[in-house]
This record gives structure tokens, sequence and C-alpha cells, in this order.
């Protein structure tokens, strides 16, 4: 008996038009620091809904670029989900700050407001909420929380490319929103990342930030004027993105309506399956906006099963479904241990943690794909159901 065919938790769609918009840069005159990055960063700020946006490196740049342009620093706390890739905590260790934890919404698997306000001190900076799975965090809460106590508010919105909130783009409710177009996201660059934001001191600084701190501009200048000249003005980092890079987000921006669209319709799918079926949750999707859809999380209901996830995650790899975990909570990290994170800090987030499988969903799926999927995750739950 032939083995199933393995569908990985996601893939990229990359098509001759991609193809042929990186083969024209690398034909061309810029491979780095050219006009296709200022194309790029305009074509996400069109999406994002913002004033501007700067291209990065990568998400994780991003977010390192937003903590230390918003002047968070030694001493100051930043309130994160533990719930996230490490990169969401760790940008505020890369300035010198402390990562606070803040438990997440059962319901949402998003950052809960309440426990947010809860874990609020007097060296508290920022908040930054992750719109977990492309469904938008409870930003008019988040926004609020942050107005009051006169703190940054710094998405990371990885996941959340094309998403929505209050009929609004969900780039539009934070000071800073990030991006990331990793191979798995809702548009690839190979690496890359982008900060979308209204505030021109931002932009400006994160221009900066992403190059060495370094100025070619005559007007802002304070010690020459030759033409050759150029002037480190503060501390960055070689974080930019290449030319080549850049086409390609560019082009692929081009098919996010219908990347957004499959992924929807997968979702939907998926739901319709799973929706009813003993020892499966399906993810709640909040009235108040459209998820972007990144990750399809399953939640297991353990005490209808006679065998742990890991078990049910073994047994789907074996039947050819490229499962995931997404997250192991962030202070559980060894990392983090070290520094002195102890367990039980957010008791939602840990409990998730044990129940959830990330099952595949991209654009480049077919409906035979989804199909297989849904009937091998059925027929492997169904087998444990006490």
């Amino acid at each position: 008996m032939s083995k199933p065919k393995f569908i990985p938790y996601a893939k990229q769609w990359i098509d001759e038009e991609d193809i042929q918009a990186v083969a024209e840069v690398l034909r061309g005159e810029f491979l780095t620091t050219g006009p296709a990055v200022g194309k790029f960063g305009e074509d996400v700020a069109r999406v994002a809904g913002t004033r501007y946006a700067v291209a990065i490196s990568n998400g994780t740049a991003a977010l390192h670029a937003a903590v230390a342009v918003a002047g968070i620093g030694p001493g100051d706390e930043v309130i994160t989900s533990p719930i996230t890739f490490a990169a969401s905590a760790n940008c505020a260790l890369y300035v010198g700050a402390t990562p606070v934890f803040a438990d997440i919404d059962p319901q949402t698997y998003n950052i809960d407001p309440a426990d947010v306000e809860r874990k609020i001190t007097s060296r508290t900076k920022a908040i930054i909420p992750v719109h977990f799975t492309g469904q938008p965090c409870d930003m008019e809460k988040l926004r609020d929380i942050a107005n009051r106590h006169n703190l940054i508010l710094i998405a990371d919105g990885a996941h959340a490319l094309g998403a929505t909130y209050k009929d609004r783009p969900a780039g539009t409710w934070a000071d800073m929103t990030t991006y990331s177009f990793h191979p798995v996201k809702q548009v690839a660059t190979g690496e890359g990342g982008a900060i979308a934001t209204d505030n021109p001191e931002f932009y400006e600084k994160l221009m900066m930030f992403r190059s060495h701190g370094i100025t070619r501009d005559p007007a802002k200048l304070r010690h020459g004027s030759q033409p050759w000249y150029y002037e480190q003005q503060s501390l960055g980092y070689n974080y930019r993105m290449t030319d080549f890079q850049a086409a390609l987000g560019s082009s692929q921006l081009k098919k996010l309506p219908m990347f957004l669209e499959l992924r929807r319709k997968y979702a939907r799918r998926y739901n319709e399956a799973f929706q009813n079926m003993p020892g499966v949750i399906t993810p709640w999707q909040s009235p108040e906006g459209e998820s972007a859809w990144h990750l399809y999380v399953i939640r297991l209901e353990l005490d209808k099963l006679n065998v742990d996830r890991d078990i049910i995650f073994q047994e789907l790899w074996d039947r050819g479904i490229g499962v995931n975990v997404h997250y192991i909570p962030v202070y559980s990290h060894a990392y983090y241990r070290d520094l002195g994170y102890p367990q039980g800090l957010c008791p939602q987030a840990e409990k998730l943690f044990e129940a959830i499988l990330t099952i595949p969903l991209f654009p480049a799926m077919t409906d035979a794909d989804v199909e297989q999927v849904i009937e091998t995750v059925g027929a492997v739950v169904r087998t444990h159901l006490r």
C-alpha cells in the first residue's frame, strides 16, 4: 500500500509572475537598497491602511526596530502574550527591557485585555498584542488601555496581513504594526518584514534604524555638506531588505486578495467538518473582525480522548498530515526559565498549549488536500474517543 501524500502545515505559492519580478531586478542596477524596496514599503502601507511602512529584513527585526524607536530601554516593562513566537518577547530583551506576560482569553486565544491592565506597573512602557493565527485582538480595548496609561501600542501582525477589525485594516489600530513575510505567511519574500505606522517621527527613525542609523539626506546632516558625505546619527542595525526580495513581495501582494479568499474558503470547510466532531474544538472567530487565517488551530478536548495531544500529533504525521504546535508559551522556553520566569504565570495559555494542533492551511492546497486532512484528522480522533 502506497504512503499517503504528505501535506505540510504551510507552504509558499510562487508563480511565473513572481519569478519574472525577481529576474527583472537581478538584470537591473540594484540588488539592495534600491527602488524596489521603497515601492514595496508603499505597497505594504496601502494594504495595512497606514501612511507609511518601512520594509525590513525580517519580522523579528521589525519588532526590534519598533521597540527601539519607541524609546523603550533598560528599566522598562513590555506586556505581551505568551502564545506567540519568541520574537514578540525577545524584542524587549534586545533593548534591555523586561517582557511581562499577560494571559490569553480562552475563547479567542489572543491576549486578554483585562489581564493586560492587571499587569501594568509604573515601569510599563508598551503593550505588544499578537494577532494570533490572523484573528485581530480586541484592539479597541487595548487602544483604550494604552491611551489611559500613556503606553505605546505595538501590534505584532506577523499573522494578520489582510485582517480587519471593526471594518478597518487591523494594522491601523496600533502606533506601529509589524509584519512578517516568511514563506508560511500570507505573502512571501523569503525572509522579510515591515513596520506600518501613521506616525512620521516613528517612520523617520525606522528608516534610520534599519540602516546603521546613517543618513545621506542633506537637510538632516549636522557636520558636512559634500556630495559624498553621509553621517551616522544614532545606533542602528543592518536590517535592510534586498531589492529582489522586495520585488517578490510586491508581486505577491497583487495576489493577496486571492490568497486570503483561498485561506478563508479552506477554513470554512474545516469549520463545517469539525464543528460537531467530538474531541475537537474549532477556532472561535470574533464578529467584530475578519481573520487573515495564517493558521488553523484545533483544540483537542482531552477529557474526551484516551491519549494526549502528542500521540494525536504523531499519528497524523505518520499518516501524511504535517501538523505543528503553535506555540510553546514563551516563558516556558529554557532561556526564559533561566531568566527566572516560573511556570504557572498564565494558566489559560498553559492549558491551551497542552491541547492545540495546527493543521495544514495555505493557498497552494487543493480541495483534495483539504479533504485528506479532514478525513485523516477525523479518523485519528475518532479512534481515540473514550
